[in-house]
């Protein structure tokens, strides 16, 4: 855990924050081992941000990767990811997929899964 730890805070130091100065890393793992990360990028337009998880699993899906098994995020107080980006998450890697909570220096603050943070996560169907 502590590579994919260091792969966030080394997002987290990419991040462009320049109205709300909270950068946000994210590092996604696959079931073969391979990490995609992202960053926050924030928007003049603030609803055209985008959050780190998104961007780090628009990246895994550009490379090709799927079938995720747990992120890091981190942050400068090792917070959840935000509402949009669990729903994201939940349809990417599954209730199961770990989601594990740090801090920019990397303590570790909260381990748990996208269905302990979303548990009735919204799931579209064509009838």
């Amino acid at each position: 855990m502590e590579e994919l730890v260091a792969a966030a805070v080394a997002a987290a130091h990419k991040a462009h924050c320049p109205h709300s100065d909270h950068p946000v890393g994210a590092a996604l793992e696959s079931t073969d081992g391979s990490v995609a990360v992202g960053c926050n990028v924030e928007s003049d337009s603030y609803p055209l941000t985008v959050c780190a998880e998104r961007n780090a699993v628009a990246n895994a899906v550009v490379a090709g990767l799927s079938d995720f098994t747990r992120i890091v995020v981190v942050s400068p107080s090792g917070g959840a990811p935000c509402g949009g980006c669990r729903q994201v998450l939940f349809e990417h890697g599954g209730s199961d997929l770990q989601v594990i909570c740090a801090t920019s220096e990397g303590e570790v603050k909260l381990v748990t899964t996208i269905g302990e943070l979303l548990p009735h996560a919204f799931r579209w169907q064509r009838e």
